[in-house]
């Protein structure tokens, strides 16, 4: 009687498990090994699939051909804590898409096609620990204040993509910053990598794996370690765009008050020298 009890047992965990795996809310292709969980990984998906668990918490798209994410496809899923859609098509983020998803603690967007990262991508994602954005290979661009409201954000990872420059801004506002990735990355040793290297210098216990730069003049590359502030010397004396619209700007200002000042003065001069003529002109009436 107990080797039948025994097989019963195995066999009802068996069909519980299958109905798990294939459950009556999991998206058709897709398995949900357990009741928060659904993985989508590598079914050939042009796009995202249709009748997702309300409850879901751990979603995963990777390895798939998924071209774009809807503004408002977050917006149901409160619960989502981690998000994998590496390995995808992706060209572009709404702004505003991800900030909807305030529990988000996992983000992977790596080994996409984006080419930039603007402000607002993610909103104010406050629970954000971990950003993947590595190995998209048009990613040139990174707005100053992508980041910005990232608070809880730890590890970065920004490698192997197509950054010659970055403001420094985008990481020296992440106050829980560990690790941030920056290998494989063609960046230039120019003044506009000046401040950045002087925060990754300060900060450089979160580089895991070091960086290199192209020098402007040969672009020979060179280790980070190899270089200094002194590297950097002649860019102190550079002016910006900024500063010589400024400069330009006050030598017309200044030009134009002298201007003004001077023919205030001579119309002074002028009314004086005839008021003197015409008051001479009266005692010399009043003598005769």
């Amino acid at each position: 009687m107990l080797p039948c009890v025994s097989w019963l047992q195995l066999i009802l965990i068996l069909l519980s498990s299958v109905l798990w795996t294939r459950g009556e809310n999991c998206p058709v292709t897709c398995l949900c090994p357990d009741p928060h969980t659904v993985d989508c990984s590598g079914r050939g998906l042009t796009r995202l699939p249709d009748e997702i668990p309300l409850d879901v918490r751990r979603l995963l798209l990777a390895d798939n051909w998924i071209p774009r994410i809807p503004s408002d496809f977050l917006v149901l899923y409160s619960d989502l804590v981690y998000l994998d859609l590496r390995n995808n098509t992706l060209s572009h983020i709404e702004p505003g898409t991800l900030s909807t998803s305030s529990r988000l603690v996992f983000l992977d967007l790596g080994s996409n096609n984006l080419t930039e990262i603007p402000k607002g991508t993610f909103g104010e994602s406050r629970s954000l620990i971990k950003l993947r954005l590595g190995n998209n290979p048009y990613l040139s661009l990174v707005n100053e204040d992508a980041f910005l409201g990232l608070t809880s954000l730890r590890e970065l990872e920004l490698e192997r993509n197509a950054l010659s420059t970055l403001k420094v801004g985008a990481l020296s506002q992440l106050p829980s910053l560990r690790v941030v990735r920056l290998e494989g990355n063609p960046w230039v040793c120019n003044c506009n990598f000046a401040n950045l290297f002087t925060w990754l210098m300060e900060n450089s216990h979160k580089l895991p794996n070091g960086m290199e730069c192209s020098l402007p003049m040969d672009g020979r590359r060179v280790s980070l370690t190899q270089l200094s502030k002194d590297s950097f010397r002649e860019c102190q004396a550079t002016l910006t765009l900024t500063d010589l619209l400024i400069i330009i700007f006050s030598g017309i200002s200044v030009s134009v008050v002298a201007i003004m000042t001077s023919f205030f003065l001579a119309s002074t001069v002028h009314c004086f020298q005839r008021w003197s003529k015409g008051t001479k002109g009266d005692e010399e009436e009043s003598e005769e």
